[in-house]
């Protein structure tokens, strides 16, 4: 028992450091273009983090992505040293990407340390891996910021065409007023995407501790606690983040983090009701490359693009190899 409230304890300092590590995603567009101070924004990030909670219970009926992630697996390879193995290699590499101020995803992170950890524990055989749960998800490496950069292309064109006769100053002071309701949209999806991933690996602890029968039993507690803690989160702020979101990759006007927020809680929206465990950074980088290339190609820093690239590309990998690595430890003094 003792083991197992370890567990959940990592799980929810993950969960929080999910949520200052991924703030950026809900906050850079709405900083850059000084709409909001740092502080009040994150305030109203947070906010929406918590609120996610009563969409995915009331308006979803469910929570999909987190049985998603608690299903990468198959159950019989799932142990508490797995998941303690898996969760202590997501902390580390967030808090190293958070460091170095590299957006990389949380969610890529959970799934590779849990997968890593869990090939691991069946001696180095692939077959513990539930692809047809994990597929879709490495799809979305590569979907999930491509739907958002094609949405938020799209928007902005359309806006611009629509409001190409406006006053500029009327119409920059209304599309502020409408980044208060797209960062507030975004961060509804965020929390409703990142804080079920953390519901999903307490299940799987439960069952396989044997408090529960299957997924589907976890008590309530666990969901509403899970959504606090990426709130809490958010409200500490990513400031590092934030610099390489709102202006490394592209300047920000009020108008296109207007379409970048709103393509990207669409993408959001779209992929939790599917179930599928998405970025929330894969899809908000998207979306802002979508606004930069709407004015030009050479708008968007593709330099700075190409290294966010490769540490998406490498999260899956390098957060398998680091909880392979801590469940072998553990086996020796556990």
């Amino acid at each position: 028992m003792v083991f197992l409230v370890i567990i959940i304890i990592l799980a929810f300092i993950f969960d929080y450091i999910n949520g200052f590590h991924d703030a950026a995603n809900s906050i850079a567009t709405i900083v850059s273009t000084k709409v909001l101070t740092p502080f009040q924004a994150v305030l109203w990030a947070a906010l929406f983090n918590f609120a996610a909670f009563f969409v995915s219970k009331y308006i979803y009926g469910e929570f999909k992505v987190g049985n998603t992630i608690a299903k990468s697996v198959f159950e019989q390879f799932i142990t508490l040293k797995v998941i303690f193995s898996g969760l202590i290699a997501a902390i580390a590499w967030n808090l190293l990407t958070w460091w170095y101020g590299i957006p990389s995803s949380s969610s890529h992170t959970l799934i590779g340390g849990f997968i890593g950890a869990a090939v691991a524990n069946a001696g180095g055989s692939f077959d513990v891996i539930n692809y047809a749960k994990v597929l879709p998800t490495v799809y979305f490496i590569v979907l999930a910021p491509f739907i958002g950069m094609v949405v938020a292309f799209i928007i902005t064109v359309l806006i611009v065409n629509i409001c190409k006769r406006a006053n500029p100053y009327r119409a920059d002071n209304w599309f502020k007023r409408l980044q208060l309701v797209s960062s507030a949209a975004f961060s509804l999806g965020h929390g409703g995407n990142d804080a079920q991933k953390v519901m999903g690996i307490i299940a799987a602890a439960m069952v396989a501790h044997g408090s529960i029968g299957n997924l589907k039993d976890v008590p309530d507690w666990v969901p509403f606690a899970c959504f606090t803690a990426i709130g809490l989160g958010t409200l500490s702020g990513g400031w590092k983040i934030v610099k390489t979101m709102g202006t490394r990759i592209t300047k920000v006007t009020p108008l296109e983090g207007v379409s970048a927020e709103t393509a990207g809680a669409i993408t959001l929206y779209l992929t939790e009701s599917f179930g599928i465990p998405v970025s929330t950074t894969h899809t908000i980088t998207g979306s802002i490359i979508g606004v930069g290339a709407t004015k030009r190609l050479s708008a968007v820093r593709w330099g700075v693009t190409v290294n966010l690239l490769w540490a998406w590309i490498l999260t899956i990998p390098i957060s398998a190899l680091l909880a392979a690595g801590v469940f072998f430890l553990v086996n020796l003094f556990i």
